[in-house]
């Protein structure tokens, strides 16, 4: 048999049968839901929470905070812990304690019990989350992971539309209370689809508990280094050098080791690097973009708050019709080009946004939110097959907790960029963040051309 043969038939065997495979991408799809719709709804519901409970705004900011924080801090932790118990008895036990903690966030008495609830729910999220690339790399056959790709991306991009319209008619009839008790029957609903996620055996080695607890400081103190910039900004410089030394014996004692918890084995990989640059710089781009567009829409061309609404959507939705196509795509042509075409088009769009004069009928600034979205969803979907493709099987999990770990904290630095061209003034502020994304898409722009060049394998590259 020939070497291409012998390939191919490799390939045949790998990912689950037909039947088990869409019950197994059904079962992720809805755990992505959950988490989406959960983070989205909440956002809507902080007015209410701060009433009910007579608490400030910015204390109950912290409904969200502890919860994205939680996350951001142990999802490279999750990740090494998955690779060790195996990815559905993690994502079992994930999906149960946030299916638990949105029972006691909901029948929390005040917010120090409702702020401990989101922690563990956190926990939980962080658990089905880190999980992504790992699912996927095992559900599907390789020359099927982009569609798969797409599906997990138009998922996302649904719910993320969806998610404040649920929670603004949650709230026309009853209490925020409920809200939380939304995710509980679709929690459960999930939990019966997990039996047909893949089994993967786990890796028998000894996890390693001082470097995570190394990563969480690392990550926790970083990204609250970033919040305090505005502030208190020796404070927040402070925090961000401490972040720096302890990620830097981190990353020096993880080089020494075959499966770190911190996967520096992996930034060994070209196609890797690069993908995780282009990650980096476009998910900054997409948070600063939706940190300053609802300010420059209100006060810059003084839309009202419903006009904002669906103007905002149109990311979203852009994002969403295109990402199967963009998983076809992929799965045939040079990632490198695709992602490239994307992040440019993402910064066409909003330059058309940036560009347009106060006078412009809304229609118009749909379209070139539409455009931005279809350029993100362009870039992303292929990009994420390249990290998915480039790791090794028996390192998917920690390749999960790396990408979620690279969009979270980049999310998080596109908002801190954005906080302080605010501080400049809400007359310029709202213009200057937008002008921000451009920039981060045009780095990843840079960063596609030079990887095209640089990573033989077009697939790859």
């Amino acid at each position: 048999m020939s070497e291409a043969k012998v390939e191919k038939s490799a390939e045949a065997i790998e990912g689950l049968p037909p039947g088990r495979r869409g019950m197994a991408a059904l079962a992720l799809a809805l755990g992505l839901m959950l988490a989406v719709l959960d983070a989205t709804m909440i956002n809507v519901g902080l007015p209410s929470i701060a009433e009910s409970l007579n608490e400030s705004a910015s204390s109950v900011v912290w409904v969200v905070n502890a919860y994205s924080l939680t996350v951001a801090m142990t999802l490279l932790p999750m990740a090494a812990i998955g690779e060790r118990i195996g990815f559905k008895r993690l994502f079992y036990y994930g999906l149960l304690t946030f299916i638990l903690a949105a029972l006691a966030s909901a029948l929390a008495p005040n917010l120090p019990a409702l702020l401990i609830s989101r922690i563990f729910q956190g926990l939980g999220g962080s658990a089905i989350m880190c999980l992504f690339g790992a699912l996927v790399r095992h559900i599907y056959p390789p020359h099927l992971i982009g569609r798969g790709i797409g599906l997990n991306a138009l998922t996302v991009a649904v719910s993320s539309v969806l998610g404040p319209t649920i929670g603004s008619f949650i709230l026309s009839l009853a209490t925020w209370h409920w809200i939380f008790f939304f995710s509980v029957p679709m929690g459960l609903l999930t939990l019966l689809g997990v039996r047909y996620l893949p089994d993967v055996a786990p890796l028998k080695s000894r996890f390693d508990w001082q470097a995570a607890m190394l990563s969480m400081t690392t990550i926790g103190l970083f990204i609250l280094g970033i919040d305090y910039l505005i502030g208190a900004t020796w404070h927040g410089i402070a925090l961000i050098a401490i972040a720096i030394l302890i990620g830097s014996a981190l990353v020096r004692r993880s080089s020494k080791q075959a499966a770190p918890l911190v996967p520096v084995d992996l930034f060994r990989i070209p196609a890797m690097r690069y993908a995780l640059a282009a990650s980096a710089s476009t998910f900054a781009g997409q948070m600063a973009t939706l940190v300053s567009l609802p300010f420059y829409l209100q006060i810059t061309l003084e839309r009202s708050q419903l006009s904002v609404g669906f103007l905002m959507a149109g990311w979203p939705a852009g994002a969403g019709v295109i990402a199967l196509i963009a998983g076809r795509l992929s799965d045939r042509y040079s990632v490198a080009l695709l992602s490239g075409l994307g992040a440019g088009t993402m910064a066409f769009g909003l330059l058309c946004v940036v560009l347009m004069p106060a006078s412009i009928a809304d229609g118009w600034l749909f379209a070139a939110m539409l455009v931005s979205g279809v350029g993100f969803g362009f870039f992303q979907t292929p990009n994420n097959r390249v990290l998915i493709g480039a790791a090794p099987r028996h390192r998917a999990g920690a390749l999960g907790g790396l990408q979620a770990t690279t969009r979270v904290f980049s999310q998080s630095f596109g908002a801190a960029v954005v906080s302080l061209v605010f501080s400049l003034g809400l007359l310029w502020g709202p213009m200057l963040g937008l002008l921000v994304a451009i920039f981060f898409s045009l780095i990843a722009v840079t960063v596609n051309i030079v990887r095209h060049y640089s990573v033989p394998n077009s697939k790859l590259g």
